[in-house]
């Protein structure tokens, strides 16, 4: 049953009232308090997992018929054991709370700390892929702030099974079930009513489709941590090594060609194309990949469809890969300035110099030497989980985990001083 945008923006007055209340005793809650909730959430997980297959099958039923979508979708016994496992690696992360992020002594003996606080209430609104609702879970309960999420319509019978987990064991904990909240639907208006909640909700993250961000950032009211699209590059510089460029292209591509951090398209240098881009691309035809190439790509490899107008500004989250063949790192760097999203981009050389030109001269969140694209998450950046990838300027970039979750606040020490 669909919320009238009046209900919905009711049950989110409620909702929010109980999550300010949850997050002030989540604040306050010994780190062991709050860990013993995710440690306690993973237990239920793992005991509920034939129930949220099931509910998982139900989602997959009315699934459309699309290879990368029900890729994102799909939940197995090892992807739920990962999200278990992810619940007990952020659980076991130090305390992000209270820490000392800068400290200095004034001329007239005042002492001033910059300490770290949670943020309040998080609004987190994602689409198909429903292990976000636990990885979102994990890092706002360690960070201490509550977290009212909305799922897509699509996911909805596999995110209330995954809630019931996450409730179990913030109960089991002693701690609010209030803390991590998900709408009663997935209608529209329930993002509508998110985000006109200033006040009552702190920070809005979205997570899923172009549309959705876009739709996010124009309306909100609410501060917005996001990025709009993962267009990300792989750039093979004449100084690469051949085996090795070849191993990491077609796991950037292909190892998960629907996650935001999968390359969708390869640059490599003119020097060394005529001899490795037919091997890089007849490694990723073998694994069903389909390409749109740039003339000078198309001059090597003639059978390569032509790439459109738009193509090299898409992010296909498919197994399609734009190419294009370039004259060094500086075209390669004014491709990326002009088609990309500021997400993630990667160089293969051996030349440190040409690597560190590249690093250096990229815009983006993240930039890797030598890897795949899709190391762009917060669990190998050691994060446990991540609730998100940031390409904005302020507040946090790349994979935002716990860190990225907390504010400041200042704490001074005088000996009773007065201000003349």
């Amino acid at each position: 049953m669909n919320a009238a945008p009046d209900t919905a923006a009711a049950w989110l007055h409620e909702a929010t009232t109980e999550a300010r209340q949850a997050a002030h005793i989540l604040a306050r809650a010994p780190d062991e308090q709050r860990s013993q909730a995710l440690r306690a959430a993973a237990v239920a997980l793992r005991q509920g997992i034939s129930a949220i297959l099931a509910a998982n099958a139900a989602d997959l039923a009315a699934a459309p018929d699309n290879g990368a979508f029900r890729d994102r979708l799909t939940l197995t016994p090892a992807r739920i054991e990962a999200m278990a496992e992810g619940l007990e690696t952020v659980a076991a992360l130090p305390d992000p709370l209270g820490r000392t992020l800068a400290a200095w002594t004034r001329p007239n003996g005042l002492h001033i700390r910059r300490v770290a606080t949670p943020i309040g209430v998080i609004g987190m609104i994602y689409e198909s892929r429903p292990n976000v609702g636990a990885d979102a879970a994990a890092l706002t309960v360690k960070s201490g702030n509550a977290v009212i999420l909305r799922g897509g319509s699509e996911s909805l019978n596999s995110a209330r099974a995954i809630q019931a987990a996450i409730s179990a064991g913030l109960g089991a904990a002693g701690l609010p079930e209030a803390a991590v909240q998900i709408t009663p639907d997935a209608d529209r208006a329930h993002v509508g009513a998110m985000l006109a909640a200033a006040g009552r909700i702190d920070l809005i993250i979205p997570r899923g489709g172009r549309a959705l961000v876009e739709r996010v950032q124009a309306e909100a009211r609410v501060p917005v941590l996001a990025h709009a699209e993962g267009l990300c590059h792989t750039y093979v510089h004449r100084a690469a090594d051949p085996e090795m460029a070849r191993r990491v292209v077609a796991n950037a591509k292909m190892r998960r060609p629907g996650v935001c951090g999968a390359t969708e398209t390869l640059l490599i240098d003119a020097a060394i194309a005529p001899s490795l881009l037919p091997r890089i691309v007849a490694d990723l035809a073998a694994l069903g990949c389909r390409f749109r190439a740039d003339p000078g790509a198309r001059a090597l490899l003639p059978e390569l469809p032509a790439a459109g107008p738009m193509d090299f500004d898409t992010e296909w989250l498919d197994a399609v890969l734009s190419v294009k063949v370039v004259n060094g790192v500086e075209e390669a760097l004014a491709h990326i300035a002009r088609h990309g999203s500021e997400h993630t981009e990667a160089i293969i050389t051996e030349d440190r110099a040409a690597a560190e030109a590249f690093l250096g001269g990229i815009d983006s969140a993240v930039g890797l030497w030598n890897a795949s694209t899709q190391f762009c998450d917060g669990g190998e950046f050691g994060f446990g989980a991540e609730i998100g990838i940031a390409t904005g300027r302020i507040h946090a970039r790349g994979p935002v985990g716990l860190e990225q979750l907390t504010s400041f606040r200042y704490v001074i020490h005088g000996s009773g001083q007065i201000r003349p």
